[in-house]
């Protein structure tokens, strides 16, 4: 995951494709798993538990299954992280964002969709809190140390586990449940579910990603410095 030699591979229209289609189903995930979990139980530990094991479950599998063509990226926090190490170009870098973005936002309308609610449900949920914005920094720093440091101590393969496994735990270790990633925060705006955020709060979550991003890879370059 990440740090993709620009010459390599797959032409730049298939890594984009792969960006978008891969944010796009990890949204589906997050926020349809939500929806089901809600239908399911009453029970909000449940609930919690069934969005994190799915939310793994389809990371792990697009992570395997998209890697290959662009990386599996489908953050803006890790695209941004991997431009700041080198390992990918800005017009790449920038262009990934958008598409992440954009993707995000389809997945979220197709997950609304699916469970016959409005294309676009702009979410209710208060986030506001400042111990949840600084639990989304600590989420996000904890993510790319997690994809770096399994990518630079040479376990690539390892990779999708790894990262699955780090946002199963964090959606409990951390108060935020783990956004860490500035398309998923925006694309959760769209919809009023289990999954959701207000729009209002996700400026400052998405500051925090962004801040985190800086600190992840200072951190990365004392530890894996080549």
């Amino acid at each position: 995951m990440s740090e993709q030699p620009e010459s390599a591979g797959p032409s730049l229209a298939s890594k984009l494709t792969a960006e978008f289609v891969g944010t796009a189903f990890l949204l589906a995930g997050v926020v349809g798993s939500g929806i089901m979990a809600e239908n399911l139980s009453e029970d909000v530990g449940l609930q919690l538990f069934q969005n994190a094991v799915a939310t793994a479950g389809v990371l792990v599998a697009l992570i395997l299954a998209l890697g290959p063509a662009s990386g599996a990226h489908f953050n803006p926090a890790v695209t941004i992280a991997d431009r700041l190490l080198g390992g990918i170009d800005n017009k790449t870098a920038g262009l990934y964002i958008v598409v992440q973005i954009v993707g995000g936002i389809v997945g979220v309308i197709v997950a609304n969709l699916m469970f016959d609610l409005s294309a676009i449900n702009w979410s209710t949920k208060d986030r506001s809190s400042g111990n949840l914005v600084f639990a989304e920094g600590i989420a996000t720093i904890g993510l790319l140390l997690v994809i770096y440091g399994v990518v630079r101590s040479g376990k690539s393969t390892l990779a999708a586990f790894s990262v699955g496994g780090y946002i199963a735990g964090a959606y409990y270790f951390t108060s935020s449940t783990s956004f860490a990633n500035p398309a998923v925060t925006i694309a959760r705006t769209f919809s009023d579910t289990f999954a959701g955020i207000e729009p209002a709060s996700a400026p400052a979550f998405i500051g925090a990603q962004l801040v985190a991003t800086v600190v992840g890879v200072a951190i990365i370059k004392v530890i894996y410095p080549d």
